[in-house]
C-alpha cells in the first residue's frame, strides 16, 4: 500500500496537502483522540486511585466489573449504547421522568454519542494503566507524610500524585493512540456527522475504489503516530513509562 501510495499519478500527496478537507479530517481526528484521552483521564483516575486503597479482595472484585465490557465485542457494546441513548431511549425516559428536560435530548448521531461510546471503550485500557503503577506506589510513604504533619490533600498532591504520574503517561498515550486509528465507534455513534480520517479511508476504498489516497492517508496516519511516540519519548522517555531500569 505504501509503494501504490508513491506510484499513483497524479500524486494522492498532492491532494492531500492542497486540498483544505483533508487537512480538517486531520484536526478532527487529532482533537477526537485528545478529548477522548482526556476524558478517560478524568473518569478514570478517580476510580483506579479508589481500587488501589481498596483491600486486595474488593479491588479483585471491583476490577472485575472493570474489565466485564471487554468480554463483550465493541459492535455489541455500539449497539447497546444506540439502543439506551436514542431519543426513545432508557436515558431520555429518565431524564423527561426526572423533569431535567421537556423534550428528547439527541445523544446519538453527534459528537456527543461518539464520546460516549469512545470513553466507553478505552477507559477501562485507562484505568488498568493507572491501577497499574498505584498499586505499587507505598502506601507507607502516605502515611508518613501524614505523620509530620501534612493534610490528605497535601500528602496526595505532594506524594501520591507525583508517583503515579508514570501511570498517567502510559494510560494517556495507549489512549491517544488509540483514538487515532478507531472507527466503529465514530461511524456508529457519530452518525456520518463526525469524520475521523479512518472513515474516510473506509470511503475511499469501498465507495470510490481509490486506494492510492487511501493508503497515502493511511500512511500518513502512520507517521503522525510515531512523530507523536517521538515526541513523548523526548518530553517523557517511555523507557521510564514501561518501568525500565
Amino acid at each position: 500500500m505504501l509503494l501504490l501510495s508513491f506510484t499513483q499519478h497524479p500524486s494522492p500527496y498532492h491532494e492531500l496537502w492542497t486540498a483544505p478537507n483533508y487537512r480538517h479530517v486531520f484536526a478532527v481526528t487529532f482533537q477526537i483522540s485528545l478529548s477522548v484521552t482526556a476524558a478517560c483521564l478524568a473518569l478514570g483516575y478517580p476510580v483506579a486511585y479508589t481500587l488501589s486503597l481498596a483491600p486486595a479482595r474488593r479491588a479483585n472484585l471491583l476490577l472485575i466489573a472493570v474489565v466485564t465490557p471487554f468480554w463483550i465485542s465493541l459492535l455489541a457494546r455500539n449497539f447497546t449504547w444506540l439502543v439506551l441513548l436514542q431519543r426513545g431511549g432508557a436515558v431520555n425516559q429518565l431524564l423527561l421522568a426526572l423533569h431535567l428536560v421537556r423534550a428528547p435530548v439527541p445523544l446519538v448521531y453527534n459528537w456527543l454519542g461518539m464520546y460516549i461510546g469512545m470513553v466507553f471503550a478505552l477507559l477501562p485500557i485507562m484505568i488498568l494503566s493507572l491501577y497499574a503503577v498505584m498499586r505499587g506506589i507505598d502506601p507507607t510513604l502516605i502515611r508518613a507524610a501524614r505523620n509530620l504533619g501534612a493534610s490528605d490533600w497535601h500528602a496526595f498532591r505532594r506524594v501520591f500524585f507525583p508517583l503515579s504520574l508514570p501511570g498517567v503517561a502510559a494510560g494517556c498515550l495507549m489512549m491517544f493512540v488509540i483514538g487515532l486509528g478507531f472507527y466503529i465507534t465514530p461511524a456508529l455513534m457519530g452518525g456520518g456527522n463526525v469524520t475521523p480520517v479512518s472513515m474516510v479511508i473506509e470511503a475511499l476504498i469501498h465507495l470510490t475504489g481509490d486506494w492510492g489516497l487511501a493508503s497515502a492517508l493511511a500512511f500518513v496516519l502512520i507517521v503522525a503516530t510515531v512523530l507523536v511516540l517521538v515526541v513523548y519519548n523526548r518530553v517523557l522517555s517511555l523507557d521510564r513509562i514501561a518501568g525500565a531500569r
